[in-house]
Formats: structure tokens, C-alpha cells, sequence
């Protein structure tokens, strides 16, 4: 036993492998065309496995998990599809669907299966292949670009069906977070504007540094062919028109193709294989149907609340912070939330590059969803594989300044899933 270590399951558990596909667009793609659900997620599986010196005859179990695998693939049961793609036919496994936060629930479910005693090395991960869909008339791989008809219904599954969509609510509130903070700092429609457009830089700066970013051009490139000088000019521009009260089209997820993967095992046992150790301390978990007013940061609280509890970190503790930022504006609100950034004072640090990269309170070094892109399912664990490669000082050109030891990663999806990690490195 392990006291202090993930709650009642006490087996400490460390990520020792992690690998990840691009996320990529297929459909824009010639030399991409033709790729499937089993290519990426195998790739991305085989990768973590050659990442932590393993055969797939050594990992006992795996978690398999995409947001919609019958709208996005035609498939119920993927698990048992793509396995025999990394070697793994007639293993024990689960497919599992959370929405946005699916990745994150994924490394949650690997690390209790190890932590429980029911396996020593498990493997979780990630995939969608999200920007298109099977045309319904040839095998899967042959595929057509997503429309927002298409995706619209399925949006529509999410929320509660005897009761909330038959009474007109349950959307995802884009703005309902960041309006209330506008209100209660004194803000300006103004400063938010500028607040999410330097996120969207920040996040543009760190993806144009990252091989597995889908999006990588510069905005001073785009603001330059458009005619700015100023790429924050070009941001308030035009060119780039507000889609709800608050966010622009820069401040929205594009869709991705992609996949990403972990491998977990006891600490004790973490150091016999080739990579560094990065220990999972703990996890925290909060759900909420649609309708609840607020509901992004009442579950944010309450996940940060227990992680806080069962590990004994402070926040002042926190290298660096991850966050599913599909609704930009989570970026600057979560980090708040949790006490990485202090209430009511976060914008001054987005404003002044604090947040950056290359910042003294990194966030989100990988680019962001709305650089990065958001492959649904994939984008959580697309985000452990960049937590624990800055807690490696493997990030290349986007390494933050100072090696990160404690890091702490916030899922959100689906309108009421939130997983709240933190990871620290094994000395």
C-alpha cells in the first residue's frame, strides 16, 4: 500500500510509454487517403509500446476510446476490430465513448485497472477520425467530408432525452462561463476580445513549433497576406468574424483526424523499462447533465476539489496545465478554477505571455484544441502524450522553459464529463 496514493485503489501507477499519431485532416490529404480508425490507433498503440521498450505479448489488457465510433466509423465494438492492427487479437479489452473527454477518461480507467491489482500493464488510448464519415455504400475507408448537418443530431445526443430537449434547453453554453466573468471582474467586451484572441495566438506560436499540430501557419503569415502588420489587428478583423457573442472562428476546434495513446504499470515496477517514469498521482471526477446552469465550472471545482484531496498537491505546486479547450475561453476559466492562475487576475497573465509556451505559467504547450485540432476522442490523450513529453524535456522546439515535475490536465466533454489529472515525475 501506498498511502496517499489514488484513494482506496493504493497501488501507486506510472505512465511509462506514450505514443500519437498527427492530427491531421485526411480529406485535404492525397497521401492520406484511405486511412482508418485501425491505422491510426494501431499506429499510436505500436508507437507507446516501442516508447517503453514492449511487445504487444506484454501488455495485459487495453482501453479503446472514440466520442462516436458508429456515427464517425460504422463500427459498435472497435476494440475488437482494430485489434489484430498492433497485435493484440483475442486480448481483454473495452471500448468506451465520453464524448470530448474520452481520452482523459481513458488514461482514469487504465490507471484504476493497475491500480486495482487486475493487470500490471495496460494500455489505453484514443481515436477519430472526425472530419468526415463513411459514405454508407463501401467499406469505411472510403469516406466524405463531415458537414454541420451531419454533426448537428449527434450534438443533440448529448442531452438528457425524456426531459431537458423536449423543454428547449441543454445546449452547450460557448459563452455562458466567460460572460459571467466578464460581469463579475468589470470587463469589457473589448479586453475578452482581445483576452481569447491572444490565447488563439499563444496557441498558434507553440503548434507552429509542433510536428503533430494541424494547424501550424503563423497568424503574422496570415495577417501579413491579408494585409495586417499587426497579427492581433488581423485577429480583431473581418477576416475573422465572431461566431457566437465572444469567440471568432480562431477561437473554434477544427476537427482532426488522429489517435494517441499511453501504456500504465505500478511505479514499483516503472523503472525497468526504458523511459522516465511519470507517476499518476490521482484523479478527480465529476459529471453533469446539460441543463445545470454553469455546469463547466461546477464540475471543474468539484474534479479539482477531490484530486486536490486524495494527492496532497497545492496548486501552487503546478508546473503546468493542459485543458480540453474546444470553447477557447476554458483556457483562462479552468486555470483559474483549479488555482493555477489567481481568480479574477488570469486575463493580466494571457495578456502579458505568461501563459505562453514559453511563459512562466505554461497552458496548453501543444497549441490547443484550436491549433492543435480537436479529434474528439483522441484530443485527451493526445494531451497526456504532451504532458508527459514536457516532463521528459522531450518537446523539441515547444519545451517550455523549466522542466516540469507536477503537471495537471483537465478534460471536458460532452457537456457534462470532467477528469481532472495530475501527474508528477517519478525521481
Amino acid at each position: 500500500m501506498v498511502p496517499g496514493k489514488l484513494g482506496k485503489l493504493s497501488r501507486s501507477v506510472s505512465i511509462i510509454g506514450i505514443g500519437a499519431t498527427p492530427f491531421m485532416n485526411i480529406n485535404d490529404d492525397p497521401d492520406l487517403l484511405g486511412l482508418t480508425e485501425g491505422d491510426c490507433f494501431g499506429y499510436a498503440a505500436l508507437a507507446a509500446m516501442e516508447d517503453a521498450g514492449l511487445e504487444p505479448r506484454d501488455v495485459d489488457y487495453f482501453y479503446h476510446g472514440s466520442a462516436n465510433p458508429k456515427m464517425f466509423n460504422n463500427a459498435v465494438t472497435p476494440n475488437m476490430q482494430v485489434a489484430e492492427w498492433f497485435g493484440m487479437r483475442g486480448r481483454g479489452s473495452v471500448h468506451h465513448s465520453e464524448a470530448c473527454c474520452t481520452g482523459y477518461v481513458a488514461l482514469e480507467q487504465a490507471v484504476l485497472a493497475v491500480a486495482s491489482g487486475a493487470y500490471d500493464i495496460v494500455l489505453s488510448g484514443g481515436v477519430e477520425m472526425a472530419t468526415g464519415l463513411p459514405d454508407g455504400k463501401k467499406p469505411a475507408c472510403f469516406r466524405r467530408p463531415m458537414t454541420t448537418e451531419d454533426i448537428w443530431p449527434d450534438l443533440d445526443s448529448i442531452i438528457d432525452r425524456s426531459y431537458t430537449r423536449a423543454l428547449g434547453g441543454g445546449n452547450i453554453g460557448q459563452d455562458d462561463w466567460i460572460d459571467m466573468y466578464r460581469v463579475e471582474n468589470g470587463l469589457t467586451d473589448r479586453q475578452i476580445d482581445d483576452v481569447l484572441n491572444m490565447m488563439s495566438y499563444q496557441g498558434r506560436r507553440a503548434a507552429h513549433l509542433n510536428p503533430l499540430a494541424l494547424e501550424r501557419t503563423p497568424f503574422e503569415e496570415i495577417a501579413k497576406a491579408r494585409g495586417y502588420d499587426d497579427p492581433m489587428e488581423y485577429l480583431r478583423s473581418p477576416f475573422n468574424p465572431k461566431t457566437t457573442q465572444y469567440l471568432r472562428v480562431t477561437g473554434n476546434a477544427p476537427s482532426a483526424d488522429g489517435a494517441a495513446c499511453c501504456i500504465v504499470c505500478p511505479t514499483e515496477m516503472a523503472s525497468q523499462f526504458k523511459q522516465k517514469p511519470i507517476e499518476v498521482l490521482g484523479i478527480g471526477a465529476s459529471c453533469l447533465e446539460s441543463m445545470v446552469p454553469h455546469l463547466e465550472k461546477k464540475a471543474t471545482a468539484e474534479a479539482a476539489r477531490q484530486v486536490y484531496e486524495t494527492t496532497g498537491v497545492k496548486p501552487e505546486e503546478l508546473d503546468l496545465l493542459l485543458i480540453n479547450d474546444f470553447i477557447l475561453s476554458s483556457q483562462l476559466l479552468a486555470a483559474e478554477e483549479v488555482g493555477y492562475l489567481p481568480k479574477g487576475e488570469g486575463w493580466k497573465y494571457v495578456m502579458e505571455g505568461r501563459t505562453a509556451f514559453d511563459g512562466d505559467k505554461p497552458i496548453n504547450t501543444n497549441g490547443g484544441r484550436t491549433s492543435y485540432g480537436h479529434a474528439f476522442g483522441a484530443s485527451g490523450m493526445a494531451d497526456v502524450y504532451e504532458a508527459v513529453l514536457q516532463m521528459r524535456g522531450q518537446a523539441g522546439e515547444h519545451q517550455v522553459k523549466k522542466l516540469p515535475k507536477t503537471t495537471m490536465l483537465r478534460g471536458f466533454g460532452g457537456g457534462q464529463n470532467v477528469r481532472i489529472s495530475i501527474l508528477r515525475t517519478v525521481e
